[in-house]
């Protein structure tokens, strides 16, 4: 196992268009290395600069957390860099996140995407802000680079200006940037005003050009599993005459993606891509997407001249 980065040795994320990547399933629902890694090595090869495992469209919080260290292990053995992953390591258990936390950092991860505790709701900015602190004080590792994760929608618990203001001042070389997931164009857009410096990713490839030229690095999205080389196409041509018109096509391939469950939409297009039927499946309570309703997202998707890879 690697040695901790250093603080001036800690490798940076690269900005640009990340794929939350899904996680490829056995029928027996243990994780499929072999299919997650060649995944990720053909995302990196198609567009994307780096990669977000273990996130909520890798259905992180459906795997145990010896799961989740196997499945960060195997994909770095297998070839991909450390220097590329920003891993989810957020739970609602604080001794979880720091054991996945000082895993990642120990194996040189560019970064770790942290969940507040999401289990209990309504919490206030003191409780979350006392959650992520004793995480950074546990890790104890000048080499953590922490990300914060805001998807109010799923988790019940919003990270809002003051909350990221307090984290910031305490941790200026911790605590680097966020993943953005809430939807909320506004709050992503101050958050750039507000912290510069402060590295934020948008949770979709719809925000991309905005929050390039908001200040922001990049997109951090579920659908650049499928997306990757239009979003990548769009990153790289983002200061050209083309990019709102890229822009215009990739909003509307994603808007259309959203109207199915998502990961079990882009299940079954990796799916119809690698040609392993395995990639149908997701961990319950996640169901697969049925016949029907995939020849319908083809089509959808074809009306656009959007044909997945």
């Amino acid at each position: 196992m690697a040695h901790s980065a250093t603080e001036d040795h800690a490798p940076t994320l690269p900005p640009g268009v990340f794929a939350a990547a899904l996680t490829p399933l056995h029928p027996d629902l243990a994780i499929d290395h072999e299919a997650y890694a060649e995944h990720c090595r053909w995302l990196l090869a198609s567009g994307c600069d780096g990669l977000a495992p273990m996130g909520t469209t890798g259905e992180a919080n459906s795997f145990s957390v010896a799961e989740r260290i196997e499945a960060l292990e195997r994909l770095i053995d297998a070839g991909i860099p450390a220097a590329k992953l920003l891993v989810g390591t957020g739970c609602s258990a604080i001794p979880d996140t720091v054991a996945l936390t000082r895993h990642a950092v120990a194996l040189g991860a560019a970064g770790v995407l942290a969940l507040p505790p999401f289990y209990y709701k309504n919490v206030s900015d003191d409780g979350v802000y006392a959650a992520y602190d004793q995480v950074i004080q546990r890790v104890g590792d000048a080499g953590l680079k922490l990300y914060l994760y805001n998807i109010p929608q799923m988790s019940g618990v919003a990270l809002g200006h003051a909350l990221i203001g307090r984290l910031t001042k305490k941790y200026p070389h911790t605590v680097v940037g966020m993943k953005d997931s809430s939807g909320d164009w506004n709050h992503m857009k101050t958050a750039c005003e507000m912290f510069p410096g402060f590295r934020v990713y948008a949770g979709t490839e719809k925000y991309l050009l905005a929050i390039v030229r908001a200040g922001g690095v990049g997109c951090i999205s579920a659908t650049t599993n499928v997306t990757c080389a239009l979003a990548g196409q769009l990153y790289a041509k983002r200061s050209s005459n083309e990019a709102d018109a890229l822009q215009q096509v990739l909003t509307k391939v994603r808007d259309t993606i959203e109207q199915y469950p998502v990961i079990a939409a882009l299940k079954r297009l990796t799916a119809a891509r690698t040609g392993r039927d395995r990639w149908r499946v997701p961990r319950p309570p996640h169901l697969p997407l049925d016949d029907e309703r995939f020849e319908h997202l083809k089509a959808d998707l074809e009306r656009l001249g959007f044909v997945p890879p």
